[in-house]
């Protein structure tokens, strides 16, 4: 098997983060590649139903981990005592992805590829005092005067989307076994 590639995807509040992600992974799924994604919460998710039985097993029985398997899904609730890096995620939850998107964790020592829309706020988070130029494969953002040492990709240019995959599938973080 081959080993798992992970990258990830950043940007500040509603910069359009989880839109690329989803167009990314559609072009990499759509070239037949595995593709599995991780999403950082700053919040409890709340997957659940009040009163449900699975919303049980975990309020009110206590359990440290509900499994719950339906027609061609698995969801799995598991408690834990503190977050967990994105590529311990992968390593444990991920096995047989030949790439791996994350969403958020933007101080992970991942490649990183940024959403940066004026509307989200006035700067990136790409700030070459603090941060390396090869840390971030690629840039895409509506802001018509933005430069940087890497690709910088324009929403409005048209298909950015395959040269990004290309991007995302050289420039990831090769994961150990």
């Amino acid at each position: 098997m081959a080993a798992t590639r992970m990258i990830s995807i950043i940007g500040r509040k509603n910069a359009g983060k989880t839109t690329l992600l989803v167009a990314l992974a559609a072009e990499l799924a759509r070239r037949k590649f595995h593709v599995m994604t991780i999403k950082h919460g700053t919040h409890p998710a709340d997957t659940d139903q009040r009163g449900k039985d699975t919303w049980r097993h975990w309020h009110e029985g206590g359990a440290e981990r509900v499994l719950m398997e339906g027609p061609g899904q698995r969801v799995l609730w598991e408690r834990t005592a503190r977050e967990s890096d994105p590529i311990a995620l992968a390593q444990r939850y991920l096995t047989g992805a030949d790439i791996v998107l994350a969403e958020g964790f933007k101080s992970a020592p991942l490649p990183k590829i940024e959403v940066y829309r004026l509307v989200a706020g006035p700067e990136p988070l790409f700030d070459p005092a603090v941060h390396q130029n090869h840390e971030w494969v690629a840039m895409v953002t509506d802001n018509p005067s933005y430069r940087a040492a890497f690709p910088v990709f324009r929403f409005s240019d048209t298909a950015w989307l395959v040269t990004l995959a290309n991007l995302a599938w050289d420039r990831a973080k090769i994961l150990p076994p």
